[in-house]
């Protein structure tokens, strides 16, 4: 028998003054909009995963607030047999600084701050739906405190 998981990941949502960092990447389906978003790494927690994410693809360093929600998707691409399921928690954050000089991720065109109206928009290039669906969560007001996301100090780097 074969033993399945979800791919956990984190996605930021970061809004300024009304607009939304966004990234635009190069995926084997063509260039594709999502927020700051990747997966989990050992040694860390959700919330600073979502950080670290941010700060790799956009050169912006954030800080959650809140969580958003969590959400579980099928990515399924019958050509290449490709089949993943993705849990993903989604974070508020806020904007401690930038790093103008900073490379972004291989395979990360740009960041670009975008209204809920230009994201919406441009819906064909979403890279999964959660990225609406996220959106219209955080538009929503759906907030739930970091407490809610518990991580066992054997999960974090030097306390195994």
């Amino acid at each position: 028998m074969d033993y399945w998981k979800p791919n956990t990941t984190v996605a930021a949502v970061i809004e300024r003054d009304g607009l939304f960092l966004m990234v635009e990447e190069m995926t084997p389906e063509g260039l594709r909009l999502n927020q700051p978003a990747g997966h989990l790494d050992p040694g860390e927690t959700l919330a600073q995963a979502a950080a670290r994410e941010a700060l790799e693809e956009t050169a912006h360093r954030v800080r959650a607030l809140a969580c958003i929600g969590v959400y579980l998707s099928r990515y399924r691409h019958d050509a290449s047999g490709t089949d993943v399921t993705y849990l993903r928690f989604a974070f508020a954050c806020e904007v401690l600084g930038h790093e103008p000089q900073r490379a972004l991720d291989t395979g990360i065109e740009r960041a670009i701050w975008l209204s809920a109206d230009e994201i919406r928009a441009r819906a064909a290039m979403h890279r999964s739906p959660l990225v609406m669906r996220t959106l219209d969560d955080h538009l929503a007001g759906q907030r739930y405190p970091l407490s809610l996301i518990y991580t066992h100090p054997s999960c974090l780097d030097g306390d195994a």
